[in-house]
């Protein structure tokens, strides 16, 4: 078996848990894979450029859901599930707390996890840029100094027109990211859906909207100001000019997720959201 570790130098005991975990693997006759620049801190890695990528069983991430999210851009051609150890406060995909690092560990070197093949999303702008996103494409007015306005389509048809900051068009995983911050709708990780959540618009009657992924999405840019931007995970950047639209469809790629049985998404969603509810029995 061949793992890929990825730790965030930039979270400052990232790179030491890293080596510990390197040399836990190790014991437990595993292969470990790093990319090049942290081979001098985990000396026995193997270097990423000298391992086929199809080779690699699983990837780790230390750090939080940004992490993982510049990893899947970095990575594209890794297609190994992904387990996500979370050094940070807030992660829904980095589910995994710093305390059960090692019985978690064994979990998946146990078998005892299930895969989640989480949705993405493709984005392609009728200039010819594209890209993808795990969590959310953003359209957002960027230097404009006021509201903008754009049309939205649903397979070819008039959905309406917004006059807001921007619109977010999240999967189910970026429902919890800044979906809900704009007063998105959580919407559980196993579903494949849209969610079109406009940014502070003009008028409170427009509200987020849930669609079918088999919909596909126009965003088209009516106001003659100046480029609006459009981010995927918060990484690729593009801007959309007036009259320009943005096309967004279902991946035929997933990303895949590692479940370990010890940990649940609604465990998960009471921790990191505060919720107070006590079971009575």
């Amino acid at each position: 078996m061949i793992i890929a570790l990825f730790p965030n130098e930039s979270k400052q005991s990232s790179l030491s848990i890293a080596s510990d975990l390197c040399q836990y693997l190790l014991s437990r006759q595993i292969q470990v894979v790093t990319e090049d620049r942290h081979t001098p801190f985990l000396k026995e890695a193997i270097p990423l450029s000298q391992i086929d990528p199809a080779a690699i069983s699983f990837q780790i991430s230390l750090g939080g859901d940004g992490t993982i999210l510049r990893l899947v851009h970095r990575h594209p051609n890794i297609h190994a599930p992904m387990l996500g150890i979370n050094l940070g406060s807030l992660g829904f995909l980095a589910d995994i707390p710093l305390h059960d690092i090692y019985p978690s560990l064994d979990d998946l070197l146990e078998g005892r996890y299930t895969i989640q093949n989480r949705m993405r999303m493709d984005g392609f702008t009728s200039s010819g840029d594209r890209s993808f996103a795990v969590n959310e494409i953003v359209v957002h007015r960027a230097q404009n100094p006021c509201l903008v306005e754009f049309a939205i389509y649903v397979d070819d048809l008039y959905l309406n027109t917004f006059t807001a900051d921007g619109v977010i068009i999240a999967t189910p995983s970026g429902s919890t990211a800044y979906s809900l911050a704009a007063g998105g709708p959580i919407v559980s990780p196993e579903l494949q859906a849209f969610v079109l959540t406009p940014i502070c618009p003009h008028t409170i009657s427009n509200r987020p909207i849930v669609l079918m992924p088999k919909k596909q999405i126009q965003i088209k840019y009516l106001s003659h100001l100046l480029p609006l931007e459009i981010t995927y995970d918060g990484i690729s950047n593009f801007t959309l000019l007036t009259d320009q639209s943005l096309t967004i469809i279902v991946s035929e790629q997933f990303f895949p997720l590692v479940n370990l049985s010890r940990h649940s998404y609604f465990s998960t969603l009471r921790e990191k959201l505060g919720w107070q509810g006590k079971l009575k029995i």
